[in-house]
């Protein structure tokens, strides 16, 4: 029995610990589900009734993951001179919790800054944590801010690409606009590149505190690569002042001038005129941005009868000796073709036509080769496409063929000689120079390494295609050393041979040509059995004379006199003694 009532009083006592027990649990769940209503009920409020102040106030701070920006890559010539360096501007912003006088601070500011004191005032009274004043101050003026000694007044510094020799370069170099973006030429080529790696850095917004962002860098920046180029600094300032000169002399609206390594294909200098400071790059009109040498195309005019003519070598039809019977005119395609004299100039040999620059004469050499032919042997050289230049902005030229909508039998004709069809200066003079080249067209280009701390990668030339034959190239320098003797002695240069070819282009205005106006043009390479360089001179619109050998020929004798002494050059009668 009294086993029995032992059992029967733990029996109730059991009963009654899990009632008590139901009982607190049934409690704690509806604390619980009280708590997450009002959690609930809290972020609603949160989200719907206050989001547009957070809004407001992220607007007003700086990104929440902003980028550690990298160093962007050196720009350097081929002897070693900087052309495009690093400097820094500072943007200038203020917590205005921490500005104990607003109205010394602003009157402070106001003549470093430019700002009238009474607007800096409104700026420094806000009521948001973060407050931008002016972007990029120099660093003399942020230094004049910082010996202030104001709190509250933070400076962050913001890269800016700086361009020591000034206008040198300009087109080939482009320029890093305010948003550190490469823009044209090797800067806007090469962006992604020189930019390096920016790093994300994790940030937390404390609200109500004064200071607005507190930042976690998560790993270090990977500076861009430099780029060392083929362009010489002296070569270029050598070409740039015979090419202003130049303009200036005949009057002329424009020009540019290549120099060019015709064995490999490395560009020694590359210039445009009119240019500009790319320091100063908002200061001047959208159009000089563009680098003519790859970006603008024209009719060449005379200098392609050198292409017209390595075709027809090439493939047999003529000899440097084969004879013509000029009579002034031929018909092509129901066009009839003239000689820019209007005269007959009789039997003539295949050099005569290079020397006089007989349009019919050269007319002939490319109804000989006919239309296959002829337009194939266009393609060969590049023409129709681009070169590939490591350069931003380059265009392929304008190529009519056979069986095109726009292309009629006349242009066979008048194609010959550089008429009705539209190359960029850069696909003329890397055509010429497969010519000096033996034969093979090589890609142009301008970064000979890219260096990377101890990595580099160096440029290696590359060989597209051989247009014509070594035989018909050697054949057609000797026709145009004759060329130059005879008819541009203005380009020849004592104690070396020079091959090359003069152009008088006619300027195509709407149907039909300008009256007056030409482009005036010469290529030439030198030492003509072994060139050391090639060079392509374009004078557009000179006033007092149209003619290339009056006009470009003498700026090519201006370059390559100092050439030769530059690339350390010695005359042939010297150079070749000691073979």
């Amino acid at each position: 029995m009294i086993v029995r009532g032992k059992i029967a009083s733990q029996s109730n006592e059991s009963s009654g610990s899990k009632e008590k027990g139901v009982r607190r649990l049934a409690f704690l769940v509806a604390v619980l589900i009280g708590l997450a209503l009002v959690i609930v009920v809290q972020l609603f409020r949160l989200q719907v009734f206050q989001r547009a102040p957070d809004r407001d106030l992220e607007r007003a701070l700086p990104d929440y993951l902003p980028k550690v920006a990298s160093q962007r890559g050196l720009i350097i010539d081929r002897r070693g001179y900087f052309l495009a360096l690093n400097t820094f501007e500072y943007d200038v912003s203020t917590a205005p919790d921490l500005i104990e006088d607003p109205q010394d601070a602003a009157d402070r500011l106001s003549p470093l800054l430019g700002l009238p004191s009474d607007e800096l005032l409104s700026l420094l009274d806000q009521e948001w944590p973060y407050v931008p004043l002016k972007q990029r101050v120099s660093k003399e003026v942020a230094e004049a801010i910082v010996s202030l000694g104001l709190k509250g007044i933070h400076l962050e510094p913001k890269l800016r690409r700086k361009y020591p020799e000034g206008e040198l370069a300009a087109h080939p170099m482009g320029f890093v606009n305010y948003n550190c973006d490469g823009s044209y030429g090797l800067e806007g080529y090469y962006d992604r590149l020189l930019k390096g790696v920016s790093t994300m850095r994790e940030g937390k917004v404390p609200r109500g505190e004064a200071v607005p962002i507190v930042f976690h860098q998560l790993a270090l920046p990977q500076d861009g690569p430099h780029l060392m180029l083929t362009l010489d600094r002296n070569i270029q300032r050598l070409v740039e002042q015979e090419l202003a000169k130049a303009v200036a002399k005949y009057d002329a609206d424009s020009g540019t001038v290549i120099v060019m390594d015709p064995k490999t294909g490395a560009i020694l200098a590359m210039a445009s005129y009119p240019s500009y400071d790319p320091n100063r790059f908002y200061e001047v009109p959208l159009e000089l941005y563009n680098n003519p040498a790859v970006s603008e195309q024209y009719e060449p005019g005379s200098v392609f009868k050198i292409i017209t003519m390595a075709g027809g070598l090439d493939a047999g039809v003529i000899t440097p000796q084969s004879t013509f019977y000029d009579s002034g005119m031929m018909e092509v395609g129901e066009r009839v073709i003239q000689n820019s004299d209007r005269r007959a100039h009789g039997l003539v040999t295949m050099t005569d036509i290079l020397a006089r620059s007989l349009n019919v004469g050269i007319a002939y050499v490319s109804t000989s080769l006919g239309e296959e032919r002829f337009y194939t042997y266009l393609r060969r050289f590049g023409f129709g496409c681009k070169t590939g230049i490591d350069l931003d902005g380059e265009v392929a030229g304008s190529l009519k063929v056979p069986g095109g909508s726009e292309w009629s039998k006349s242009d066979l004709g008048t194609n010959s000689f550089g008429q009705g069809i539209a190359v960029t200066p850069l696909q003329m003079i890397t055509a010429v120079a497969a010519v000096a080249n033996r034969g093979f067209l090589v890609r142009p280009y301008v970064v000979e390494r890219i260096v990377d701390n101890q990595d580099m990668i160096v440029t290696q030339p590359t060989v597209v295609r051989q247009a014509v034959s070594a035989r018909a190239a050697e054949q057609l320098t000797d026709m145009l050393v004759e060329a130059v003797e005879r008819g541009a002695e203005l380009a020849t240069v004592p104690g070396y041979d020079v091959a090359g070819k003069t152009g008088t282009a006619q300027i195509p205005v709407g149907d039909r040509y300008d009256p007056e106006l030409t482009i005036a043009s010469f290529v030439g390479y030198a030492p003509a059995d072994d060139p050391r360089f090639i060079a392509l001179v374009r004078i557009d619109k000179p006033r007092v004379d149209s003619r290339g050998a009056q006009v470009a020929a003498p700026v090519f004798k201006a370059i390559a006199e100092r050439l030769f002494v530059l690339l350390g050059v010695p005359p042939d009668s010297i150079r070749l003694a000691g073979r």
